[in-house]
């Protein structure tokens, strides 16, 4: 189906995946991370200690969301979105006024898991079940949500805190999801369950199966792209965390560091959009090895970076693998294991990202606290992820079939 025709055909549909990953960005850490400094200020945290806080929460929210991530097999997208998304707008409130450092990891815990978690989980579980074989450009325009909030919330936020304090910008922040709900429940007025889905328009995964959590668990091709699915959460979380450090060592203003994030995003546009586009024509697993290698090549030549003009270009390096895991992951296990229990699965894949962006930033908070700095911690990165692309070809080839679909 041409493009324009599929837009017009599916607009209820992918509209809702992109308002469920743009509202999701209220808790991202590129939101987040620009208030690091009057969190760790009126609560007395180092960075360390700020980003110890923030794992463990994080951690807390994917734990919990291996739990709660198979109800989006059960009920609707309508149901579990509406519901995380009121429990988002509560938790931005909370943020709003809470009073002590004892209480900041309880709301950090129910922004990630309601937000990251929860909203984010559902966005892709629907577009993976709804479509099919227009499953990868169903992916990149839902994610197009994510870009938008990168864009606008960090820069409009951040400027914002010059003449607004802090904390009413959460209150902003929950009256926006608030607003934003009636449109999304005009949306998916028509959506079908997942029960009528499962009756006749499930994609099997490899050999004809529907694959259960247990099984996939139990399949070698799952640890071998565990790393790949880990490295680049947890390395893009720390540059988005740490980005006030990373415009000190650089000697540039932090808003200045902001103004060229826009060729990250637009750079991730293009990977969700290529990389959609590829996944329906040749499928999930020639891409796979690949979508990682842009973002080596970032964090080779990033600390060779000292001047804002070619800041830009080269985070659009990152940027290409920032947008092609937001279409290739998803699609991945749909194509592998099949889409009947794909949120059981996701919950869990999604629970181990999560975890990547609790653990990256609290690695390098205590590195940097250590006298570490970012740009120091970069070349290591760089050998990881080469070394996750290695090991999901191998995977792929010893425990799938190779590269082809089968």
């Amino acid at each position: 189906m041409p493009f324009l025709a599929f837009l017009r055909a599916n607009a209820p549909f992918l509209l809702a995946g992109f308002l469920l990953s743009l509202l999701s960005s209220f808790v991202l850490t590129y939101f987040l991370s620009p208030f690091g400094a009057e969190i760790r200020s009126e609560y007395g945290l180092s960075h360390g200690s700020w980003a110890t806080l923030y794992a463990g929460s994080t951690v807390a929210g994917a734990i919990a969301m291996v739990w709660a991530g198979p109800l989006l097999d059960r009920f609707r997208v309508r149901t579990i979105g509406v519901v995380s998304l009121l429990g988002l707008a509560g938790a931005s409130a909370l943020m709003a006024v809470n009073p002590s450092v004892v209480t900041l990891p309880v709301v950090i815990f129910l922004l990630r898991f309601l937000g990251q978690g929860m909203v984010v989980q559902a966005a892709g579980v629907a577009m993976s079940r709804w479509f099919v074989g227009s499953r990868g450009r169903a992916l990149a325009i839902a994610a197009l949500g994510f870009s938008v909030g990168e864009i606008v919330l960090p820069l409009a936020f951040t400027a914002a805190k010059a003449v607004v304090p802090w904390r009413w910008l959460f209150v902003l922040a929950a009256g926006l999801i608030l607003v934003s709900l009636p449109v999304l429940l005009r949306l998916l007025r028509l959506e079908r369950t997942p029960q009528q889905m499962a009756t006749g328009e499930d994609s099997a995964g490899l050999a004809a199966r529907h694959w259960t959590r247990a099984e996939a668990l139990h399949h070698g091709l799952f640890w071998c792209v565990l790393p790949a699915l880990m490295v680049p959460s947890m390395f893009i979380t720390v540059i988005f965390f740490h980005q006030a450090h990373l415009a000190e060592v650089k000697g540039w203003s932090h808003l200045g560091l902001l103004t060229v994030m826009p060729f990250y995003t637009l750079a991730a546009v293009v990977g969700m959009f290529a990389t959609g586009v590829a996944l329906d024509r040749i499928g999930t697993r020639p891409m796979m090895p690949l979508y990682l290698l842009p973002l080596a090549a970032f964090l080779l030549l990033f600390p060779n970076v000292q001047s804002l003009f070619w800041a830009g270009p080269v985070l659009a390096l990152m940027g290409l693998t920032a947008g092609a895991q937001a279409t290739v992951l998803m699609a991945f296990w749909a194509e592998i294991y099949g889409t009947r229990n794909l949120g059981a699965i996701r919950a869990l894949t999604g629970a181990i990202m999560v975890f990547g962006t609790a653990v990256g930033p609290m690695l390098a908070g205590e590195l940097i606290d250590r006298g570490i700095e970012i740009d120091a911690q970069m070349g290591a990165m760089a050998a990881v992820t080469l070394v996750s692309a290695g090991l999901v070809a191998f995977g792929l080839r010893r425990f799938a079939g190779g590269f082809g679909r089968t």
